[in-house]
Parts: structure tokens; sequence; C-alpha cells
């Protein structure tokens, strides 16, 4: 599948968005994992998903019995979050702070305790969430993999739907390819990847809006391409964190990526060598965070957090 490299220069070209990861340190256990009670079976739900302005997916959530107020969602949070305007709003319960993870470091952020939390069908009670300061003001909060323990997040872009069901084995279809992965977190990483026949490590991030490489795969791209060498005049691209935090990254071009079965040429990518590379262990490898600018090109995206999967479907 082609890229359109005009296209997708425009969309990085301005300043883009790139989330404020809510990944709470090892020690303490996550934030999420020890504070959310479920029953053991789940019904299957499927909602309507809007887009925000930053071409993420955006999914109406309730809080205590209201709303619904426009959740991102986010596959590169392992914990949901909610906005602090909104747990004013609320009133929400304080809970004891906790230590968040950006893509520019890291942080003590306060918490907040939401007793009912629901996503079509699904809730869940007694959720400790930290509150940050979104940017957004449309934004009432962030919905991480937390929710995901063993189950299954179809990403409908083309329909702009949103599904969580039992992970399951889906039979073989026409232009669509399942990917294995491993999880680390709570999230799943590709490992069936590489640039230009070269493995990279590739992580799914439904919450950014681009698609971002560390200084490892800069590194690879350099030497199997010698225009993209590290002596070229950069390509300058403002970012900033949910939380309206700036940083600056470069665009580059990956001449050839292939995940699985699928295989894309002259892809952008923008090279920032941040903190979230070394949140989830692979600053020392060659590695990619897969942004909406490239899910986009899917019409499907299902994450399968039982089955360690990513099946593809264009």
């Amino acid at each position: 599948m082609a890229y359109s490299r005009r296209e997708a220069f425009g969309a990085l070209a301005a300043t883009a968005l790139w989330p404020g990861h809510a990944l709470a340190d090892p020690e303490p256990p996550l934030v999420g994992t020890s504070v959310v009670t479920a029953p053991d079976e789940d019904p299957e739900t499927s909602l309507d998903t809007t887009g925000d302005p930053y071409s993420t997916m955006v999914a109406p959530v309730g809080v205590n019995g209201q709303g619904p107020y426009p959740f991102l969602i986010d596959t590169g949070a392992n914990v949901s979050c909610v906005s602090r305007r909104l747990a004013e709003h609320l009133e929400l319960t304080p809970a004891p702070p906790a230590r968040v993870h950006s893509v520019i470091g890291v942080q003590t952020r306060p918490a907040v305790m939401i007793h009912e939390l629901q996503v079509g069908r699904r809730n869940r009670r007694r959720v400790r969430a930290p509150a940050l300061p979104l940017k957004s003001d449309q934004l009432g909060g962030v919905l991480g993999v937390d929710w995901l323990k063993g189950q299954r997040l179809v990403l409908n872009i083309k329909e702009k739907r949103l599904e969580i069901t039992f992970s399951r084995n889906d039979p073989p279809r026409l232009n669509s390819v399942v990917v294995p992965a491993r999880q680390r977190w709570g999230q799943l990483t590709i490992v069936d990847a590489d640039v230009s026949y070269r493995p990279i490590q590739a992580l799914i991030d439904s919450g950014s809006q681009i698609t971002m490489c560390n200084d490892p795969l800069r590194r690879l791209v350099a030497r199997i391409d010698p225009t993209q060498g590290l002596q070229r005049k950069p390509s300058p691209v403002r970012l900033e964190t949910i939380m309206g935090e700036p940083f600056i990254g470069d665009l580059i071009y990956l001449p050839f990526l292939r995940l699985g079965g699928l295989r894309l040429g002259n892809v952008p990518v923008v090279h920032a060598n941040t903190h979230v590379f070394r949140v989830w262990g692979v600053e020392e490898k060659p590695a990619l965070v897969i942004g909406m600018d490239l899910l986009s090109e899917f019409s499907t995206v299902a994450l399968d957090f039982g089955k360690a999967s990513v099946r593809f479907d264009l």
C-alpha cells in the first residue's frame, strides 16, 4: 500500500498533537489495575465514535451516572484518566496522587475516585483515575487499555465505531492480516515488523495523531537511505502533548515498512527520541509508535489483548 507523500507532509507540517500518556510507575503497582473492579464476564459493547480536531477517535463515556462525556480512545495509555475540569465540575472524590508518564517526562498528578465509569454496556466501579490538565476543553478524559484485559478492541476507523468484544480467533478474510504481538504494561507491541528488512519494534497508539520513531530507528534509516542521512537539513515539526507541553520533532521518511504481511512504502514519521520509548523499554532498539495518521490508512484495526495479536483490514 502506497502512502501519499504530499498529503502526509501537509498533515505533519502543522502543529501536531501527541498524547500525554497515562503510564504509571511500575512501583507501586500500576494505577488502574488494583483499583478497578468488574464482573468476570462483561457484555460486549459497540458504540459510535467521533473524530476530534486531531483525527483521533473519541467515544462517549458516562461518569457517575452523568454525561456521556467525550473521552479520547488511547491504546498507548495503560490507565484511564479524567480531565481536571470535569473532575472539578462533578466534584469527584480526591484519591492519592499518581506518578504519570507523558511523552516528555514523569510528574506526580492529582487523582480522583470515580464510583462508576460506563462505556456502552460495560461498567467499571471504583476507578482511581489521574486528573490531568487536558488542553482541549472538548475532552472529558482518556480511555486507556485498563478496560481491556483479555478482551478485544475493534477500531472501525472507516465507519467511526468502537467495539469491545471477547477475545476470539478471526476467520481468514480478504484484504486482512493478523500480526503477532507481545504485551508490556497492558499495551500490545508488534514483533513481526521491519524497515527495509531490518527488524523493529512497533507499538499501536490510537491516542496519537502522528507516528513517531526513536534514535536507533533514525540511525537505521540513515544507513539504509543516504538522502535521510543525519547531515541533511532538518524538517522540524512542532508538537505538543495532550496537556499542552511543547516539544520538537523532525520529519523523515521510512523507505519501506512491513507490518506482518502488510507492506508500506515511503512512510512519513516524526523522529523525536522522547521519554515514552524509555518507559516502554525500547530506547536501545529501533522502535516505532504508530499513530492515527498511519492507522487511518486501514478501515479497521482490531487489538486482541487475549490472543496478543493485531488485525489490520484494508
